[in-house]
């Protein structure tokens, strides 16, 4: 039996025990700490069943992978040079690319489709992002997921919440919120005013935990006038809620060990990252870091306190607006951004003014119709690689379980580049891992990320935990002025057979059996940004100023803003209304 390690984009990166007679048949690591003994279907089912790609092609023609690496490195040689990279597979390995990029003097993308906003707002409060283990969780009283449907997208964190009191904040009803002793379904790109007026009720109550604010924050009193700018009464109309829910979540909140679990779908706007710093400022009036059973968890970042061997300095443009058209050569890998970026007419058209579009991946999508040149990648299971998580603190390594002739992987990719253009200075590929894997620390006998601390923030914030929390103390936010009334907010969460653009994609619109639609009819959806046609599903769980169309679905961001959030350089996949029409 074999160890290794999921590569999905995902909270839990499994661990994996694997016996190499029988490669697709993967089993839970049975005595891993985050492992519940399954696997979801994503990584045993529909991985299994997507045809990958099995041969190079150039030009549309099927060739050698000696002729594909021979074209490929023709092609890197022309600047100017872009590297776009996905997320489609998170071993560290996949970051050897960088060195080729910095060798051939090319550019890079910054920024993020899926985190950006959120992480920028934790680190204008905490100053470092420390991952909160999910052993605390476990001590809670009361856990508050807001905009995260663990059931989907983190289920092997559901033992972990079991017996406590559950908050939801969700504009849909979910699984897990139907499951929660309260839900408050708000309206969408309202959390940041939820997190204020809870904050303002706190203090209003004086229920603030003065002796933790007076050792590790400063500014209290300027929070809370700050809280005092917004008209409540306004407010709590606009969030969708009333006094008697709020004074129901404080009664589960106050004087209670509490965690909350935050999603990505709050800071999915132009303001995410002020979202973010208020959730944690309504945290740090609890007094709720720093304590056992306590904090608030998101994504980590999971290079954070490894000296990284693949980090590099060149010129950067946004991963979410990328001018694609002004590039000679442009490497795609891991990704998909004809399907997964935003506004993906733009984006098509400026990737058909590329030159030399480079494919690296193991799926058909729309990117690779598009590319001139296609390498196909190993899978997981065909190299050797490092798996660190951004949703709980272990690392895994991933052992090689089978050979195979198809693919090659990025290591390889990148030897054969540098041997093709003459570049010197690249470590073997054990040389490289045992960079990474010398810097790990353990815990409970597991190896765990360098910065790992039991209880974070225990002695404070910043990344020598000697600073104090900033609470969020601005907000200015024109959204409405510029968004026609009417129209119903789009909200695209993950769906459970597919993830980003792989796998199972869908084609549908959820809508509220109220919108005078017909079940199954096709209907235009269309938006400032362009217009899909989907299947009209109904769901009684949604609010009828809502529509869900999966992240994934087929179209889908054809409706979506090219905007990046003002801090954190984040994709902006829900700052937009939509309408719906009969065809």
């Amino acid at each position: 039996m074999i160890r290794t390690a999921c590569p999905l984009d995902c909270y839990d990166a499994c661990a994996i025990t694997c016996d190499p007679s029988y490669p697709t048949r993967l089993v839970a690591t049975p005595t891993h700490p985050t492992s519940n003994g399954a696997l979801c279907a994503l990584l045993n089912k529909h991985m299994h069943e997507t045809p990958r790609i099995e041969k190079p092609r150039v030009n549309g023609e099927e060739v050698s992978m000696e002729v594909a690496l021979d074209a490929a490195a023709a092609a890197l040689s022309q600047s100017p040079l872009l590297q776009w990279r996905g997320s489609g597979h998170l071993g560290v390995m996949q970051s050897v690319t960088n060195l080729l990029i910095a060798k051939l003097g090319g550019t890079r993308t910054y920024g993020s489709l899926c985190d950006g906003a959120g992480q920028a707002g934790i680190l204008a409060g905490r100053g470092y992002n420390r991952q909160l283990p999910p052993e605390q969780i476990a001590k809670a009283d009361v856990v508050v997921v807001w905009g995260r449907n663990l059931t989907v997208t983190n289920s092997h964190i559901m033992p972990y919440i079991k017996g406590k009191k559950l908050i939801v904040i969700d504009p849909v009803q979910t699984r897990i919120a139907k499951q929660a002793d309260i839900h408050l379904q708000i309206q969408p790109r309202s959390d940041f005013m939820l997190a204020i007026m809870l904050a303002r009720f706190v203090a209003m109550e004086n229920a603030e935990d003065e002796a933790w604010l007076e050792a590790h924050a400063e500014d209290f009193e300027d929070f809370y006038e700050f809280t005092q700018e917004f008209r409540m009464v306004q407010a709590l109309r606009d969030i969708g809620i009333d006094t008697q829910q709020v004074g129901d979540v404080l009664s589960l909140l106050l004087g209670q060990r509490v965690v909350f679990l935050v999603g990505a779908g709050p800071q999915k706007y132009s303001q995410g990252h002020a979202v973010f710093h208020a959730i944690d400022s309504l945290a740090a009036a609890l007094g709720l870091f720093g304590k056992e059973g306590c904090g608030v968890s998101y994504l980590g970042n999971t290079t954070q306190g490894f000296e990284n061997p693949f980090k590099i300095d060149v010129d950067e443009v946004s991963i979410v607006t990328t001018p694609f058209e002004k590039f000679k050569t442009v490497l795609v890998r891991g990704g998909n951004p004809a399907g997964s970026m935003p506004c993906t007419n733009k984006v098509v058209s400026s990737l058909k003014q590329v030159a030399n579009l480079i494919y690296f991946g193991l799926h058909e999508n729309e990117t690779s119709f598009l590319a001139d040149i296609i390498i196909p990648a190993k899978t997981f299971l065909e190299k050797e690689d490092i798996r660190l998580c951004y949703g709980h603190h272990y690392i895994e390594d991933m052992h090689k379980v089978v050979d195979s002739d198809i693919g090659i992987s990025e290591y390889a990719f990148v030897a054969a580049m540098f041997e093709r253009l003459g570049l010197e200075g690249l470590e073997s590929e054990q040389a490289y891992l045992k960079i990474w894997r010398d810097q790990y620390a353990t815990a409970n006998d597991y190896a765990v990320l360098p910065d790992y601390e039991e209880t974070p923030y225990r002695e404070g914030f910043g990344e020598g935990s000697d600073e104090k929390f900033v609470f969020v103390d601005e907000y200015e936010d024109d959204f409405d002025e510029e968004v026609e009334e009417g129209g119903y907010w789009l909200l695209s969460p993950k769906p459970s057979k597919s993830l980003n653009t792989q796998f199972v994609r869908g084609e549908q619109v959820l809508l509220s059996p109220s919108c005078g639609f017909q079940e199954g009819e096709r209907v235009r959806v269309y938006s400032t940004y362009g217009e899909q046609q989907f299947d009209v599903k109904f769901s009684v769980d949604l609010r009828e100023d809502c529509v869900v169309i999966y992240a994934g679905s087929i179209g889908l961001n054809k409706l979506t803003p090219p905007l990046a959030s003002e801090e954190g350089e984040g994709a902006c996949y829900q700052e937009v209304k939509v309408s719906v029409e009969k065809l």
